[in-house]
């Protein structure tokens, strides 16, 4: 799959629907300590939100989809909330990855794998590779994932690809090496559960995207909470830059 240009150099396509979104799931403690659960339920539940949300994207033809699961901060939360957190990702994979599959899904893990176990690791790796030949929706995950630490890690990536001889960086130099290359930048970017901060997520490739946060609690997002969302997105210009009267004509030349 080739590289997708930048939104900075280039004015991309719009539609009245985005081609890619991404969502920070936010909220799943919350919701379950509004019904007196232990956070781990609300994790739970947060894993049909996730499956509708799939379904709908398929369904609408959008072809990206790009959840944060995981941040490289979030190893700092209760150790028994990160080892279910592991726990139930591992099941997930073991569960969902053939459904995936079955949907014409493709899997992508994004994110510093080298802090999870062998076990793990090795069904990320099988799970990509067994949705690598599907044609359908893009479903990328970040796990263990930072902004900055994607940035840092394509730097170095390519430092080391050119055996540190590189003595000056272009967007174009570095875009092979980031996380996503086979995605063009995300459209829209949803954060559930009232917070209104981008948590280190995607930080490069936001530069453009339309923001749209939500009070929502993760496991209450429904089709009709994400249509909310794609409502807010049409109302948008997206202008790139351009003034408003540019938008306008460029939008009526097409």
């Amino acid at each position: 799959m080739g590289f997708f240009s930048s939104s900075t150099k280039q004015v991309p396509d719009t539609n009245a629907l985005p081609q890619h979104v991404a969502v920070i799931m936010d909220g799943n403690g919350r919701w379950a300590k509004k019904r007196f659960l232990p956070r781990v339920a609300g994790h739970q539940r947060g894993l049909e939100s996730v499956r509708q949300l799939v379904k709908t994207c398929v369904r609408l033809d959008i072809k990206f989809l790009t959840l944060f699961a995981f941040s490289s901060e979030n190893w700092r939360r209760p150790s028994d909330e990160v080892t279910f957190l592991m726990g139930l990702f591992l099941e997930a994979l073991e569960r969902e990855v053939s459904k995936l599959h079955e949907a014409n899904i493709i899997l992508k893990l994004i994110g510093d794998r080298s802090l999870f176990n062998e076990v793990l690791q090795q069904k990320m790796l099988e799970a990509e590779q067994k949705t690598a030949g599907n044609n359908g929706l893009t479903l990328s995950i970040a796990v263990n994932y930072g902004g900055r630490w994607d940035v840092i890690n394509a730097v170095n990536t390519l430092l080391q690809a050119n055996s540190g001889k590189v003595t000056e960086i272009s967007e174009s130099d570095l875009t092979p090496h980031l996380s996503m290359p086979y995605a063009p930048e995300p459209d829209l970017f949803i954060r559930t559960g009232g917070e209104t901060r981008i948590s280190n997520f995607l930080l490069w490739q936001l530069a453009y995207t339309e923001l749209y946060f939500t009070d929502t609690l993760w496991p209450d997002f429904d089709e009709a909470a994400f249509e909310a969302s794609l409502v807010s997105y049409r109302q948008r210009e997206r202008r790139f830059g351009r003034t408003s009267e540019q938008f306008s004509s460029d939008s009526s030349a097409t």
